[in-house]
């Protein structure tokens, strides 16, 4: 263990190290006050909290508190037993940002966060019943449990005037389904709530069952957008359980695939919140962009939305010296056309009044709720896990000054996309330039190390990606936690809603561009 890790655990407190995660028990009572000391004395973020059934094999549940030491590039992970007992002290009250995940919690493993302020359930519906919870061990995953017949109180909002308007679940799109409840008084929105979850398909509960490799395609299933990332969020876990090492090209292959899943969506984002506001002219060349991006990954990976690249030890899929040119010569052209797009766009009057002062979110509310990726960047959080958590080949390539704009609003969102397109240009053009000769694939056999623990996040194009992977005493993978940037964002759209109008939610929702699916799992 880093020696200066034992600063932040308590005094007599036994700790045990896998790589860069140092994990250490906590007794019940005393859980609130370390993980605050840590957080708000020590300044460690917190990154998740989960919990995992240990009933079998250790006679209870634990709960883990998940913490970054960007300094040290490592995690540190309070964690709790909870043995013949079902209820945990409630962190909520204390820090906005751990709601979610004792909702979560309590939804999926039946642990009661007692005075979470939030009693309703996360993800599984009405339907779903109340007392049976899909994470633990002895849930028998391939079965369909009987129908239940519950209620959701949505929030409410009371006084003279104020109406209700439920948005979806069904949307007039291909869009993925979720339902939003506006109250609004004339034409102001006074609250907004989104109740989602109906894309659940048990993901978590199928990396338990799944063999290690098609885990490995669960893992680019998680949201299809963002394959790339999630795939090596998940490879670099078991990397660091089995104590493999990634050759150097496959390193610096990981970060041009990363920077190319960025740029094409990016490119559609920017397109389609110029095409929001009417501006078609914009809205045309972005996803003309996008497919550009997208015919440049088929080419070099034979995947559009670069699935199959990754592996367990490093990649599958090399680039050459001709396609290396290639790449290359078509990035500058690219570069060139999206200056020439956004030119235009800047110079559109009708496009900025829209974009400006819409959907602003509160920097204070931003902090309180964890937020991270583009929300957090617009507010002028330089917040970025390939600075604050290098992995790949981001350390020796670095990424330049961290995007970052001021205002919070739908403008500070797409102005921070767009420095991040010429940022992801240039870091590709770099690894390019000192791509390393070598093996792109550890040849190494997966042996996972018993009763251990791996915390590993990338930084995908909607902000942080993270896995929190376990293994039992048969080094096996016992536990899969893949926390996607819009579990923790989705909370912030509700909170840039109030204050405009509802003709303007489509706007404010394509800011922020959450994943549905990442979010449902």
């Amino acid at each position: 263990m880093n020696k200066t890790i034992t600063k932040y655990i308590p005094s007599d407190t036994e700790s045990l190290s896998f790589g860069n995660v140092t994990i250490f028990e906590v007794q019940i009572p005393e859980i609130i006050k370390v993980v605050q000391d840590l957080h708000e004395d020590k300044k460690l973020t917190l990154k998740l909290i989960t919990a995992t059934d240990e009933r079998k094999e250790n006679g209870c549940y634990k709960v883990w508190y998940v913490l970054g030491l960007p300094e040290e590039n490592g995690f540190l992970v309070p964690y709790i037993q909870l043995k013949d007992m079902e209820e945990f002290p409630s962190l909520s009250p204390f820090m906005h940002e751990a709601l979610g995940y004792e909702k979560r919690i309590k939804t999926f493993f039946g642990l009661k966060p007692v005075n979470n302020p939030d009693e309703r359930p996360l993800i599984l519906h009405e339907n779903w019943p109340s007392n049976v919870y899909p994470l633990r061990k002895d849930f028998a995953w391939d079965s369909r449990p009987a129908l239940a017949s519950g209620s959701y109180e949505f929030q409410r909002v009371e006084g003279e005037g104020i109406y209700e308007i439920p948005v979806g679940p069904i949307h007039a799109g291909i869009i993925e389904p979720g339902h939003f409840r506006f109250s609004v008084a004339g034409e102001e929105i006074m609250l907004l709530e989104a109740k989602l979850g109906f894309v659940h398909k048990g993901s978590e509960k199928l990396f338990e069952k799944l063999p290690l490799a098609e885990k490995l395609r669960l893992s680019e299933k998680i949201s299809g957008d963002s394959s790339f990332a999630h795939s090596l969020a998940f490879c670099q876990a078991v990397e660091q359980l089995s104590d493999i090492k990634v050759p150097k090209r496959a390193r610096y292959l990981r970060v041009v695939y990363a920077e190319l899943e960025r740029l094409a969506n990016h490119f559609g984002d920017i397109g389609a919140m110029m095409l929001d506001t009417g501006f078609n002219f914009g809205g045309s060349n972005g996803p003309r962009l996008r497919e550009m991006m997208m015919q440049i990954n088929e080419k070099l990976t034979e995947s559009r939305f670069l699935r199959g690249v990754n592996a367990i030890g490093g990649v599958k899929k090399d680039i050459m010296e001709e396609d290396a040119k290639f790449l290359s010569e078509n990035l500058k052209k690219i570069s060139k056309d999206f200056s020439e797009v956004i030119e235009i766009a800047q110079n559109s009057s009708s496009l900025l009044n829209r974009l400006k002062s819409t959907g602003k979110l509160d920097r204070d509310v931003a902090i309180c709720q964890g937020a991270m990726g583009m929300p957090a960047r617009a507010l002028g959080m330089a917040k970025d896990t390939r600075v604050d958590f290098p992995y790949a080949a981001y350390d020796e390539l670095g990424i330049g000054v961290v995007a970052t704009e001021q205002d919070g609003d739908a403008y500070a969102r797409f102005l921070v996309r767009i420095k991040e397109v010429y940022g992801s240009v240039a870091i590709i053009q770099n690894a390019l330039r000192q791509l390393p000769d070598g093996e792109i694939i550890s040849k190494e056999d997966v042996v996972l190390k018993k009763n251990a623990l791996a915390v590993n996040c990338v930084e995908g194009w909607r902000g942080e990606i993270l896995y929190f992977v376990a293994t039992d005493s048969q080094g096996e993978i016992s536990r899969v936690f893949p926390r996607d940037p819009s579990f923790i964002n989705w909370s912030l759209l509700e909170c840039a809603g109030p204050g405009n109008i509802v003709p303007d939610f489509p706007l404010i929702n394509k800011s922020f561009n959450l994943s549905y699916s990442g979010n449902d799992l």
